[in-house]
């Protein structure tokens, strides 16, 4: 099901998922028969429209990395298909892959092992520029240079190695790269995580900068909900494999729905608490769930605080309401506090915002890119 976003809907979807499902076999017979496996993703569908940042959310172990490697197809879909631009990317030959690979690029969680140690960084960046054909052999030097100053680097820098840079630096190379073969989408997979939170912040209005300027695609894969909340439009929420809540991200953060959600949000530490401000969100309870064998009906059922009988046959199917947005709790309705006017607890950190403002005020202006590359 598509939720486009309100400002997007009369255009196409970048990227479409249908149905998307990845199952690893972790042990196998003598004869080679599958014996046991985990289903890390399971019947995702969703799309994403120019220009949007769409945030996957959730725990650790429950598909976010996983399903942005079905999106470039670093691994095949055990389910489902994946279209980029109309076309099926699902089961197309490697050769055509490559061609789509340069419109969906991807920036890892670490900047150091992502980059190789052998080459410099004008090498690193002019790699996707020789592979896809970007530019003439000619002009890739200039090129080089347009990208490092267009993510705040100096050209003279290009000769060195990653070595010599520091965390944020190497980010910062790694966007360049992504952005060498002139993609439509990124997908960020825990890209500032690593990083201090000064770094963060400048590295967020970067993205969020160069998406303005380019009219990028972002799907930002992240744990961290006070940096989901200032950069994306539309928020997905994953829990053992499956989507269990999708929409607008004012309404993921002020109205949720599903229980986990809920609890994702009260699990926020806030420092010295207004006595009036509570969560509605109760916290969840019991050990995560074996992805070998997940529980029957909704797979939140054992650890959720409003669990009934029936959620051990409900369906985890997304009820879809008239804004768009939708979530996989069959009584979302009959939760307690689901119609409050007062907003849950917002993720915030006071630190990190004033940053945010700092830093926006002393973005980095990229250059525009040359005619024709």
């Amino acid at each position: 099901m598509t939720q486009p976003s309100s400002s997007s809907s009369a255009q196409k979807p970048i990227i479409e998922v249908r149905g998307l499902g990845k199952n690893f076999i972790i042990k196998r017979s003598i004869l080679g028969r599958p014996l046991a496996q985990v289903g890390a993703v399971d019947d995702v569908t969703f799309s994403l429209m120019p220009g949007e940042t769409l945030a996957i959310v959730g725990e650790s172990g429950c598909g976010k990395s996983t399903l942005g490697r079905l999106l470039m197809r670093l691994i095949r879909p055990t389910a489902g298909e994946v279209l980029i631009d109309g076309e099926n990317v699902t089961n197309i030959s490697s050769a055509a892959m490559r061609r789509q690979r340069r419109h969906i690029q991807l920036i890892f969680q670490d900047p150091y092992a992502s980059l190789n140690p052998r080459m410099t960084i004008a090498q690193t960046i002019a790699e996707p520029l020789m592979l896809h054909n970007v530019v003439p052999a000619g002009q890739r030097a200039k090129r080089v240079a347009e990208l490092l100053e267009m993510v705040g680097l100096r050209p003279e820098q290009a000769n060195r190695y990653p070595h010599e840079f520091s965390g944020g630096q190497r980010q910062r190379v790694v966007i360049a790269r992504a952005l060498a073969s002139e993609p439509k989408v990124i997908i960020c997979d825990e890209a500032v995580s690593a990083l201090d939170v000064s770094i963060q912040a400048q590295i967020l209005n970067l993205l969020k900068d160069l998406q303005k300027r380019l009219g990028l695609a972002f799907v930002f894969i992240s744990h961290d909900l006070g940096v989901v909340k200032h950069i994306s439009d539309r928020v997905a929420v994953m829990y053992l494999g499956k989507v269990v809540e999708i929409g607008a991200s004012d309404m993921i953060f002020e109205t949720p729905r599903h229980p986990y959600t809920r609890a994702l949000l009260s699990a926020i530490p806030v420092a010295a608490p207004p006595s009036h401000q509570r969560s509605r969100a109760a916290q969840l309870h019991g050990d995560l769930p074996s992805p070998l064998s997940p529980p029957p009906g909704c797979r939140l059922h054992t650890r959720c605080p409003y669990a009934r009988p029936e959620c051990q046959t409900a369906s985890m199917t997304l009820h879809v309401e008239a804004n768009g947005h939708a979530n996989a709790c069959a009584f979302w309705n009959e939760l307690p506090g689901h119609d409050a006017t007062a907003p849950v607890r917002e993720p915030r950190n006071p630190k990190l915002e004033k940053l945010f403002a700092a830093f926006e005020a002393m973005a980095v202006r990229p250059v525009q890119p040359a005619a024709g590359g």
